[in-house]
Formats: C-alpha cells, sequence, structure tokens
C-alpha cells in the first residue's frame, strides 16, 4: 500500500477578488512538482465565486470536466448548446474531447458560490465532445458512499465519464466506520474531507485535508466527526 497525505493549508491558493481558488495540484500559477497529478486525477480545485461574477468563455479540449457545486447556483453554458445551472445535490459533467468553450459564473448576485472542479485525463482522446448532469439524493449518502461519477460503460448510475473512474459522496456521522473497495484493479482512491474530520486506515484527516492511497483493494474510514467525503477512484496509469 502506497499512501501521500495532502494538508488543506499546504494547497495552493490564489485570491483574484471576485475568485478564491485553492488547488491541490499545480494549477495557474500553483506548481509544485510532488503534486502534478494523482494517477488520471490532474486538478482539484475549491473555488469559491463572488455573486453575478464568474469564468468567460475559454476553450478545453482532451480532459475529463467534473463539477460538483457545495453552495449556491453555478449557471454553465457551451459551445454544445447547453445551458444549465447547477447546485449542491447535482454533479456535472463535460468530456472536452475534440475540444469545447465553455462558461460559468455565480447566478446570484447577493452570494457567493461554492464548487469544486475536476479533471481527469481522458480514457480515450478526441471523442466527440459530450455533456451530462444528474441530480442525486442527498439523504441516499448518509453513513454510506453513494456514486455520483462512474465510467460510461458502467450501470453505476453516476454522470457517465470517459475514464476508468468512480466518484462517492458520503455523509458520515460521528462514530461510523465503513469500508470502501477499489473499484478497478489498478486504480487508486484520493479521498477529501469537505466537511468534519475522519480516518483512514488510522491517518487523521480534517476539513480539506486529501489522502491518496494506491496499491490496495480497500481502504478503512472513520467519522471522528460528522463529516462530508468525496472519494475519487482512478485509474494509477493511463
Amino acid at each position: 500500500m502506497k499512501t501521500i497525505f495532502h494538508k488543506a493549508d499546504e494547497r495552493g491558493h490564489a485570491n483574484h477578488g471576485w475568485l478564491n481558488s485553492y488547488h491541490s495540484f499545480s494549477f495557474a500559477g500553483f506548481h509544485d512538482p510532488n503534486k502534478i497529478h494523482f494517477g488520471a486525477l490532474r486538478v482539484l480545485n475549491d473555488d469559491t465565486v463572488s455573486g453575478g461574477m464568474g469564468f468567460g468563455t475559454h476553450p478545453h479540449d482532451n480532459m475529463e470536466i467534473v463539477s460538483i457545486p457545495l453552495s449556491g447556483d453555478l449557471e454553465h453554458k457551451d459551445s454544445m448548446g447547453n445551458t444549465a445551472v447547477i447546485r449542491k445535490g447535482e454533479v456535472q459533467i463535460m468530456s472536452a474531447g475534440t475540444g469545447i468553450y465553455h462558461s460559468e459564473k455565480n447566478k446570484n448576485h447577493g452570494e457567493a458560490v461554492k464548487f469544486l472542479q475536476i479533471w481527469v485525463f481522458p480514457k480515450l482522446r478526441n471523442i466527440e465532445p459530450r455533456y451530462d448532469q444528474k441530480e442525486f439524493s442527498i439523504e441516499e449518502r448518509k453513513n454510506k458512499f453513494q456514486t455520483v461519477v462512474s465510467p460510461l460503460d458502467s450501470n453505476d448510475g453516476g454522470v457517465g465519464i470517459n475514464q476508468d473512474a468512480w466518484f462517492s459522496l458520503g455523509n458520515l456521522e460521528t462514530g461510523v466506520e465503513t469500508s470502501y473497495e477499489i473499484k478497478r484493479q489498478g486504480n487508486g482512491v484520493y479521498a477529501f474531507v469537505l466537511e468534519g474530520e475522519i480516518e483512514i486506515n488510522g491517518q487523521k484527516l480534517g476539513r480539506r485535508d486529501a489522502l491518496g492511497v494506491s496499491e490496495t483493494e480497500a481502504i478503512q474510514i472513520k467519522a471522528s466527526s460528522d463529516a462530508e467525503v468525496l472519494l475519487m477512484d482512478i485509474p494509477m496509469s493511463f
């Protein structure tokens, strides 16, 4: 088993006024040679966007882009003709493939929108771009992990990703102990604590801490307090 611990206060940070962003991996002006990626997981940005502000139209290609709102309303437009608003409980994915343009903004002027934007290297390159969005019942992740992202060719109920990757969200009450089995041989899991405190295989993690675990078949998780956790089950070679 291999592990890598990423403390919350060691993430990259950029505050542009309208955008306050924390980077778990090297991104834009933040470069750490030890934090380029975790397997196929390339970007994990923890973003807060001020009321009415947002990212102007910009391009992507050959990247799987997952957005998970934490609070507020995030408005999306893209060159495929999609216009949508995503909120907590929903997950959005774009397979950029051969290339897309999109924009994101805070739909509301009176409150911030908080969301995670996650980039994953694709399994197949230069595919036709695609978009998906799905709402999930938050109640169905109480004291267990709910799959919200899963491979296109699976029947696991998540929004489809062009990669052998699974994302799961769990809301665990204090004292709950559970295990998570890696979905595919050769994958690792990157655990990101959204709220609260947990232990994974005895390693203590607090709010916004992360632990990458590879070369194992399962991890053991214990909630030291009420906690919200995102697990990203990712190919380590791709």
